[in-house]
């Protein structure tokens, strides 16, 4: 079968590379977001998916709007079997969702967690546990009929960087999976009044209080290592582990100075940080930072 691909970070690229190396499926042409400028330097980079297709010598098109007359009529030419989507970032045209049925592999147990963030808004949430969802592509976001969902348990001090490594695996084998008995399957309507958003994580979202030592925790379970947890003043929170969640404290204060770490007071529950990192300056050990600062127990770290 002919295969349109439209994807663009590494949760796409491996859904890719797991396409190209199946039997029977063969990638016809790839979608991707335009080169972007990429650290203090701006150094235009391509996305991983195109990096892949470049590799092994699949058609790639990058479009600024996919929804330009002149992309959709060249799209339109290409013959094609199946779309498959994957964090492409950009929504499709009903045109193209009409040229072909339009597989998107979403992250989570849909229709909780439509939108641009799922991953993290699991952890966020504290949910034990999450998924893929292969849906049949519609003009809404993320609205389409369910084909199939491949469901996970998550450990309640599972990190972002591996839940989205285990997701991604599971998207891989399910897109295949969908791809080769997609006549077996019936699509189902998702249920309108489960559904719930997330939005795109800004820089913003990781300020920080010692309010709610889990609320906080699982931020920071969430967002390292972008953008990272940080205070008002700037201290990012590089290490940290949950306590317990339910105690009463002053927040902010340093209850406890252990040999490498210390116990602060949430005003529920309690943290316990490992490093830290000031603003302009190098991760460090917490204890060199309380040092530097002459606070020890009793103190509020700010």
């Amino acid at each position: 079968m002919d295969i349109i691909f439209m994807g663009t970070p590494s949760y796409a690229d491996e859904i890719l590379k797991t396409l190209i190396a199946e039997e029977g499926i063969n990638v016809v042409a790839v979608y991707t977001q335009p080169d972007k400028p990429v650290g203090r330097k701006k150094v235009l980079t391509p996305p991983p998916v195109k990096t892949t297709a470049l590799e092994n010598g699949i058609e790639v098109y990058q479009p600024n709007r996919l929804r330009d007359e002149q992309t959709v009529a060249e799209l339109l030419k290409i013959s094609c079997d199946f779309i498959v989507v994957a964090a492409y970032g950009q929504i499709l045209p009903k045109e193209v969702l009409d040229h072909a049925p339009c597989i998107n592999l979403h992250a989570s147990i849909l229709p909780a967690y439509r939108g641009a963030s799922p991953i993290q808004q699991t952890l966020l949430n504290g949910d034990d546990k999450t998924g893929v969802t292969a849906m049949l592509m519609d003009v809404g976001l993320d609205t389409g009929d369910i084909i199939k969902i491949s469901e996970i348990d998550v450990a309640d001090d599972e990190m972002v960087a591996t839940l989205f490594d285990r997701l991604t695996s599971v998207a891989s084998e399910l897109t295949v999976d969908v791809l080769k008995n997609f006549s077996q399957y019936t699509p189902i309507k998702q249920d309108e009044n489960l559904a719930t958003h997330c939005t795109k994580i800004t820089k913003a979202d990781g300020e920080v209080m010692f309010e709610d030592a889990n609320e906080l925790y699982n931020k920071y379970r969430a967002f390292t290592p972008w953008p990272g947890i940080y205070l008002q003043s700037g201290l990012k929170l590089k290490k940290i582990a949950l306590v317990d969640k339910n105690s009463k404290n002053e927040a902010g204060k340093i209850l406890e100075v252990k040999k490498e770490s210390i116990v602060v007071g949430c005003n529920s529950g309690a943290l316990e940080i490992f490093h830290v990192q000031p603003e302009s300056k190098k991760e460090m050990n917490i204890i060199g930072y309380l040092n530097g600062k002459r606070i020890g127990v009793a103190d509020t770290l700010s």
